[in-house]
């Protein structure tokens, strides 16, 4: 048993170093492994997911105004409440839906949503953007709060069905969207990432998959302290790996372990 918990912490300090490397809290990879290395089913590793990237969203909240302040948030607050409106929704929507989904069915919604961050990230990596345009994409309020509202519902069904905190897709919305300096989007996506995965995890409780917690809790304990750990390591050490290389690996990375788990999850229903 102690062994499984050295796992859990050296397996959620690696993954968090990687993630903290490019800015991201990890909790995509986290999910293929909880699937695939540790055997615990997709719905429960979904919970147990969101509730460590709960955690690590929180510290990292925290860890960045050390960077960028509150006073330089603040007048960005629009932005949050008007990718939230979306995201909340989508999150609770998303998170009542996968409750109701056979294992076969979830395990291919995962595999897909996971294929496209990858392929989101290999975009990233390939194209990167460094600062946003300086104006928001709609001149027209209307059409940009639209956007603002989709953009957020999609983002928030993502989180849930993942447990992922969506910063992937976040931080690029809010650069291209509206116009903002890539540094204070990764700020403004942890305001917008937190309520949308409370949500999405307060959605979770009706399901009896979220004993998940109380059963694995010393794993959940070990991997959530190792992902805090390894990011902050991760953005200690940012530089020093040239980033798109570094996205461009992960990327692949993701496309590789979301197949593997998709088949090893099949292979396990089958059998």
């Amino acid at each position: 048993m102690r062994f499984k918990h050295l796992k859990g912490f050296t397996a959620g300090a690696g993954i968090g170093s990687l993630g903290g490397m490019i800015g991201l809290g990890g909790a995509e990879f986290r999910l293929p492994l909880l699937v695939a290395y540790f055997r615990i089913p997709t719905l429960q590793a979904i919970i147990l997911n969101k509730a460590c990237s709960l955690i690590v969203v929180a510290v990292a909240i925290f860890s960045r105004q050390a960077s960028i302040s509150w006073t330089q948030i603040w007048p960005q607050n629009h932005i949050v409440l008007n990718l939230l409106i979306g995201s909340l929704v989508g999150a609770w929507w998303a998170a009542g839906k996968a409750i109701k989904l056979s294992p076969a069915t979830l395990n291919r919604v995962v595999f897909v949503l996971l294929a496209g961050l990858g392929c989101v990230m290999l975009a990233e990596a390939s194209f990167p953007f460094e600062n946003g345009g300086g104006a928001n994409w709609f001149a027209n309020s209307y059409w940009l709060t639209m956007a603002g509202v989709l953009a957020g519902l999609v983002i928030g069904m993502v989180a849930a069905l993942l447990g992922v905190a969506g910063g992937e897709l976040l931080i690029p919305t809010i650069v291209l969207l509206y116009g903002v300096d890539i540094k204070l989007a990764g700020s403004l996506s942890l305001l917008v990432s937190l309520p949308t995965m409370l949500a999405g995890f307060l959605r979770y409780r009706s399901s009896g998959d979220f004993s998940v917690l109380r059963d694995e809790r010393h794993l959940f304990f070990s991997l959530t302290a190792g992902s805090i750990l390894g990011a902050i390591l991760g953005g200690l050490i940012l530089g020093w790996i040239d980033e798109r290389l570094l996205m461009f690996g992960l990327a692949t990375l993701l496309l590789l372990s979301a197949w593997k788990t998709f088949h090893h999850a099949r292979n396990t229903q089958t059998c």
